[in-house]
């Protein structure tokens, strides 16, 4: 694998960026072109998460719209009829991006880089849906174009805006339970690689234990060509499309891991100022060379941060769980994280949390928040581009958070436990690991 340049550590890259935000500011944009003084905003990607995020950027001015669904782009032109449309968006770059202050990407997960780098290139804000990118050198390269660009950014990590994980981070940043040395998080979700009546009890979307040998004939409403884009290429299945098949395929995505690590990993990752891990080890089944599996599980260990300790973090999907939660030595929500202290444990999942054990922290007295509530996740990114204040999930966060989501699939993928150069983007125990941090494109197609 070609080694990209990182010209300091990750943690001197990032506070570095983080200073120059804080000093500089993000350039205000209110666009002359734009009517009643509205962000011009492109949007590639207009169906599922991306009618989400189309509608709620509708209050700014929709100027381009993009979709290789038909079906989906002209259901969003119907409600903005004055946009440009384009099936293609290296052609909305070619011929509206001058026009633009800002982009919503919501493509599949394989092409969320080759979508957001050219805006970041030209200086122009992004969201992007989650996950960031692809794989690890993705998230890394547009880290560092959003930490030379100076535009707000920012993931859809839309829980981030919500109050209780506000109350946690408050918490765990107060030593509520004394120092945290172990998190576990576990999510029930178990879709990917597993036999068909698993499939079926895990309710999964669709079931393939191979890769299908026939083809189909795409919709008429697709550009099954352009929907590929930079992955190798393939016939088109309806195994595939709609989404959210195709997260499953490692050619298009990283499955459960990469999705719902997004979120339910973002708590510990704010809660306990993460970034790069030393060593990562997973397990599961035996890992298919096409297919993400349904369960598995990640460990990752982190050296001491501050005055804080060092601490294991280990995701679980599926099937697996924690060895507390398979005792019955906590309540066995579906979803959760669990922050344990040296006094004391926290339980989180979305929308509540507690102390554990409930007897000793019956007459806890929280600490007074001071996370301020956000105003909306999408309204912080349109507030940020407008004013130059902040956002909570900018690639700054979440570009690690990504790498650090992918590298669990990574070392699943490889069999054995890698220590992590975060500096050079190199396992020094495991060189041949390195394959899995990068793809090779299709012919025609250069993130570069």
């Amino acid at each position: 694998m070609s080694n990209p340049s990182v010209p300091a550590s990750r943690r001197a890259f990032l506070q570095s960026a983080a200073a120059a935000s804080a000093v500089l500011g993000f350039p205000a944009v209110v666009s002359a072109r734009s009517p009643n003084s509205k962000l011009a905003i492109g949007v590639i990607g207009c169906g599922g998460r991306g009618g989400h995020n189309l509608k709620s950027v509708s209050s700014e001015y929709i100027a381009a719209l993009c979709d290789v669904n038909a079906t989906n782009l002209d259901f969003a032109a119907s409600k903005h009829p004055s946009a440009s449309t384009f099936k293609d968006y290296r052609e909305l770059y070619e011929k509206k991006l001058n026009d633009l202050d800002a982009l919503v990407v919501s493509t599949t997960e394989h092409t969320h880089a080759f979508a957001t780098l050219p805006a970041l290139r030209a200086k122009k804000h992004v969201y992007s849906e989650k996950p960031l990118t692809r794989d690890v050198y993705e998230a890394r390269v547009l880290t560092e174009a959003a930490a030379q660009a100076g535009v707000a950014t920012q993931m859809g990590t839309q829980i981030h805006a919500g109050s209780n994980y506000r109350r946690v981070v408050e918490l765990v940043q107060s030593d509520a339970v004394g120092p945290i040395r172990e998190v576990h998080v576990w999510v029930s979700r178990a879709w990917g690689w597993q036999s068909e009546a698993d499939a079926n009890k895990n309710k999964d979307r669709v079931w393939s234990f191979e890769r299908p040998q026939e083809a189909m004939t795409p919709p008429a409403t697709l550009d099954w060509d352009l929907w590929i884009g930079p992955a190798p290429f393939r016939p088109y299945h309806d195994i595939y499309f709609p989404g959210p098949k195709w997260y499953r395929w490692w050619d298009f995505g990283n499955g459960t891991m990469s999705d719902l690590g997004s979120h339910w990993n973002d708590l510990p990752f704010w809660a306990l100022n993460l970034d790069a891990p030393k060593t990562i080890e997973a397990a599961g089944p035996p890992p298919h060379p096409e297919i993400a599996p349904a369960s598995m599980s990640a460990r990752y260990t982190y050296g001491p941060r501050g005055e804080r300790p060092a601490l294991e973090l280990t995701w679980h999907q599926g099937d697996s769980k924690p060895d507390l939660w398979k005792a019955g030595k906590i309540p066995q929500w579906g979803n959760g994280v669990l922050f344990i202290g040296d006094e004391g444990m926290i339980l989180a999942d979305y929308g509540k949390h507690l102390l554990l054990p409930e007897a000793k922290f019956r007459n806890f007295t929280p600490p007074t928040p001071w996370i301020a509530d956000s105003r909306g996740h999408h309204e912080e990114w349109l507030h940020a581009c407008k004013t130059g204040a902040p956002t909570t999930c900018d690639f700054s966060y979440s570009g690690p958070l990504t790498e650090a989501n992918h590298l669990g699939n990574v070392a699943y993928r490889a069999g054995q436990k890698l220590e992590w150069d975060a500096v050079n983007m190199r396992f020094p125990n495991a060189p041949q690991a390195e394959r899995f941090l990068k793809r090779e494109y299709r012919k025609g197609w250069n993130l570069v």
